[in-house]
């Protein structure tokens, strides 16, 4: 009598593995063979299911499930051609079957055939009641096409058929994230809600849409809900966290950061926070030690190395962030925030030269923030190579032309370089950009602001501007 697949899994399988050791034929119905082909491809072990989808089509040479289980072998190996054939070959004996559509879509979608794999699951949507995985299919095909509206849709039919489903439910409010319809995916989670009213991750998702939305009021309440659903929810103590930070609530803050160390390993994400809480009650011990945990858990998160390099500065022991942020160049040379932060250091330390070369690595590595060039351009001042920082603005106002920041910076470095043609020119058009910002002229280059030529431009502009 052949074993039930259902009910004894676990025996299937290990006949069939004996049957493997000692060469024994056993017979097995095609069920069995599903379950155990299932079973060797759900844990990649596919020679095993392919030796099985082999041994089940001798014993069951006519079975639609097992040739439709080798065409996604096929389909795996990338082998299209031949799961084609098969596919026609079955589509003869049974054109019906909703799972043919489904194969033909997942050959399509790994050539990169999105919109057919599309009308064929379609196609399959009208041969079956039970369309939960098509639907699934269709929203993943969907975001492979960046349709974010139709794929929000087709998730939602599956949370539908399975409210319990809440890979499905993820990808729903993914999808009003990247549409940045947070209205739309907090109505939704509500009427979920109404209905499942103790689900932790609604609430939880429900409280990440206020919090986004800066209503830090109701995303306290609904992570308060999801920890009633479920009080050994991390996520959701880490997300209340952030709340009461945002509210100013320091204590109570650390208080759920320090509950998400207590039920699992901690991690640096949560050390990074209790430290920044630490800091901002004055507990700078505290902080420190949580900021030196941060990055011993977890050497590559800069967001560690940079708290730990802007506590020091803070406290203007510019020595000892020098000594953190190099610590973290020497992990990560490439990440161009640690050399801006480096260049920020060695400005304050009066050490040009290295100031200089750190802002040059931290625009090579594509850090093309204002500032960067503002601030760059003033080391290059200070140096008095007065020819490379109106070089670095000139390269900076590519990226920002209406930046009058910039524009009145470079108007007072063509002053100092004696080049009175670039300056009125460049005067004229960062007071043209905003007038109101001469002041940062005037504050910076003082000495300029009585010249006669640029009194009387300024008074010239201010005219034309009433």
């Amino acid at each position: 009598m052949a074993l039930d697949s259902n009910e004894y899994p676990d025996k299937s399988i290990s006949k069939f593995e004996s049957m493997l050791k000692t060469d024994d034929v056993y017979f097995f119905d095609s069920e069995d063979f599903e379950e155990i082909i299932h079973h060797y491809l759900n844990n990649g072990k596919i020679s095993l299911g392919k030796k099985a989808i082999q041994i089940g089509l001798e014993q069951h040479p006519n079975s639609l499930e097992l040739k439709l289980l080798q065409v996604e072998v096929l389909a795996f190996e990338d082998k299209f051609e031949a799961a084609e054939k098969l596919l026609d070959e079955i589509q003869d004996i049974d054109a019906l079957n909703e799972e043919i559509y489904i194969q033909r879509a997942n050959i399509q979608s790994k050539q990169d055939n999105h919109q057919a794999a599309v009308n064929l699951l379609l196609d399959a949507l009208h041969l079956t009641d039970d369309t939960f995985d098509i639907h699934s299919l269709l929203g993943m095909e969907y975001l492979f096409m960046d349709d974010h509206e139709r794929a929000k849709f087709s998730f939602m039919k599956c949370v539908e058929y399975d409210e319990s489903d809440y890979s499905s439910l993820y990808n729903v409010i993914y999808c009003f994230e990247f549409l940045e319809d947070f209205d739309g995916a907090i109505h939704y989670l509500n009427d979920y809600l109404e209905r499942n009213p103790y689900c932790e991750v609604a609430w939880h998702q429900l409280g990440k849409m206020y919090y986004a939305m800066d209503m830090f009021q109701e995303a306290l309440t609904a992570f308060d809900f999801a920890v009633i659903s479920d009080d050994s929810f991390i996520g959701a103590y880490f997300e209340k966290g952030k709340v009461l930070e945002k509210l100013g609530r320091y204590n109570e803050a650390i208080e759920n950061y320090e509950a998400t160390i207590s039920m699992e390993d901690p991690t640096s994400h949560a050390f990074l926070r209790l430290g920044k809480c630490h800091e901002k009650l004055g507990n700078y011990d505290l902080a420190k030690y949580y900021y030196y945990h941060t990055v011993h858990e977890d050497p590559l998160l800069d967001k560690g190395w940079l708290a730990i390099t802007d506590f020091h500065f803070r406290q203007k022991n510019h020595e000892k962030a020098l000594y953190y942020i190099n610590k973290a160049i020497n992990i990560d040379g490439e990440n161009p925030l640690y050399w801006k932060k480096a260049a920020k250091i060695y400005f304050a330390l009066d050490n040009l030269d290295e100031a200089d070369f750190a802002y040059k690595q931290t625009v090579d590595l594509g850090n093309y923030e204002l500032d960067t060039w503002k601030n760059w351009a003033e080391v290059l001042k200070r140096m008095g190579d007065l020819n490379s920082a109106i070089q670095v603005l000139i390269q900076g106002l590519e990226f920002y032309p209406d930046s009058a920041k910039l524009t009145y910076k470079l108007a007072g470095i063509y002053l100092k370089n004696n080049d009175v043609t670039g300056a009125k020119k460049t005067l004229a058009d960062a007071m043209k950009m905003d007038l109101d910002k001469l002041e940062l002229f005037d504050e910076e280059f003082p000495e300029f602001s009585e010249v006669k030529w640029v009194k009387a431009l300024v008074s010239k502009i201010k005219k034309t501007s009433t």
